[in-house]
């Protein structure tokens, strides 16, 4: 019985991509979209089948990767008949107006058609992201390591960092375009103030949060202050830390496109600014879903090393 059940959730995707394009097919479009030459929603599903079905093959050598799909399917079937049902209103009926609402054949065309010049801007928003989350990241560990770990630089640093760091980095926007002598140089500090905060404030809390039995069973062994700090408070710290790099990911993302909307001349905030000021706002849904894949591999690649690093937690600890 319960294998039936497993080969009949399998298979659910199948038949939701099977219904879709049935219906894509089979009811009349209101007339209002803008024709696209090619059924891109339609490709674009046959391209997530043909990924499904090779990983499906997969899982009948793979175990792990069988049993990921019999948890996984029933959303992959959810989201499918979500873009069914998105379709349906955009494409079939006039529930919406079309200018603010495309059809999904034309934001995917548009992710096809440009995607040469899409790519481009990813890349300026990557590299603009990379300066930013890496001296912000840094500069959070050096400074919650120092507020954690010594008392006397905690009693004169925690109040400022508890006034500053809450305040919204956007807000931070005008006083840093007139500080830095460049737009890009601003940028780099906003993103990087996102980062610096969130990364302080759980590294700080990791260490603090440490056994004290720990630091003082080291002492005892003769280790040093930076032996302590190195191996006994940053350890204890790590889930903490990752937790904060976490949270300063997001805020990043989001310092990211208030940026690059703010005087950039590329990226994918750029981009989408340019396209809602043109009233393209199929160009604006596209670049949000590159914003949001983004953000999710990025994340995802933190999972993975995190899971690697704190390899001693699985099973303990769920996120």
């Amino acid at each position: 019985m319960k294998k039936i059940r497993n080969i009949i959730v399998l298979i659910l995707p199948f038949i939701a991509v099977g219904i879709t394009i049935l219906l894509y097919y089979n009811i009349a479009d209101n007339g209002k979209q803008k024709k696209t030459e090619y059924p891109y929603f339609v490709n674009f599903l046959i391209v997530l089948v043909i990924l499904y079905g090779v990983f499906l093959l997969t899982g009948f050598f793979v175990k792990s990767v069988k049993k990921k799909l019999i948890a996984k399917a029933p959303f992959y079937t959810g989201l499918v008949f979500f873009l069914c049902a998105l379709n349906l209103i955009t494409t079939k009926t006039t529930w919406l107006p079309t200018l603010y609402f495309p059809s999904l054949d034309r934001i995917f065309g548009l992710l096809w058609e440009e995607k040469s010049f899409l790519l481009s801007n990813v890349g300026s928003s990557l590299k603009l992201l990379a300066e930013g989350f890496a001296f912000g990241a840094i500069a959070g560990f050096i400074t919650g390591v120092c507020l954690g770990y010594w008392q006397p630089v905690g009693y004169w640093l925690n109040p400022v960092t508890k006034v500053i760091g809450p305040i919204p980095t956007t807000a931070w926007i005008p006083l840093a375009l007139s500080v830095f002598s460049t737009t890009h140089a601003a940028n780099v500090f906003l993103i990087a103030f996102a980062v610096w905060f969130p990364v302080t404030l759980m590294t700080s809390s990791g260490i603090q949060s440490t056994s004290a039995v720990f630091f003082e069973v080291s002492s005892t062994l003769g280790a040093s202050t930076f032996y302590k700090i190195l191996h006994v408070a940053i350890p204890g710290a790590m889930p903490s830390i990752f937790l904060g790099v976490f949270y300063g990911t997001v805020s990043s993302f989001a310092t990211l496109m208030a940026v690059e909307m703010n005087g950039s001349a590329s990226g994918i905030g750029w981009y989408i600014n340019w396209q809602k000021s043109v009233m393209m706002y199929t160009g604006v849904y596209a670049g949000l879903i590159i914003i949001a894949v983004m953000c999710s591999l990025i994340l995802t690649l933190l999972f993975k090393l995190r899971d690697r690093i704190l390899n001693w937690q699985k099973g303990v600890i769920r996120w």
